[in-house]
């Protein structure tokens, strides 16, 4: 049982779009990642998403609509439906999901797919 300082830990993150583990529980995973630019359209088929903005603001785009938000701010992306990500300014990003999701679903990407269970 430790404390984490979210500020400290967001700092040593280096690059975007790979996100970073700093917590488990009960088969959860809390990430930590940096977003700048569009991600790739995906979806996860067993796993719901949760966004929640610690700095700056993003998008979940939807195909039907878009969901801006804001420091403070979440949104769950239920399992099965395809979305995306957007920040147009590096934002800081807190991630919930079952361990092992992959970080672009259904979707293998030279450039964004990330490996699973790198912690800071």
């Amino acid at each position: 049982m430790t404390k984490i300082t979210l500020t400290e830990k967001f700092a040593l993150i280096q690059e975007h779009w790979r996100p970073k583990v700093v917590a488990s529980l009960n088969d959860q995973e809390v990430k930590l990642v940096k977003f700048c630019g569009v991600f790739p359209w995906h979806s996860h088929t067993h796993e719901d998403e949760l966004f929640l903005v610690w700095r700056g603001t993003m998008q979940v785009e939807f195909r039907d609509h878009c969901v801006e938000l804001r420091a403070g701010e979440l949104c769950v992306v239920p399992r099965g439906t395809e979305h995306r990500t957007i920040a147009h300014e590096e934002a800081e990003v807190i991630i919930f999901e079952p361990k092992e999701t992959r970080n672009t679903g259904d979707v293998v990407d030279a450039t964004y797919t990330a490996p699973n269970g790198v912690s800071i």
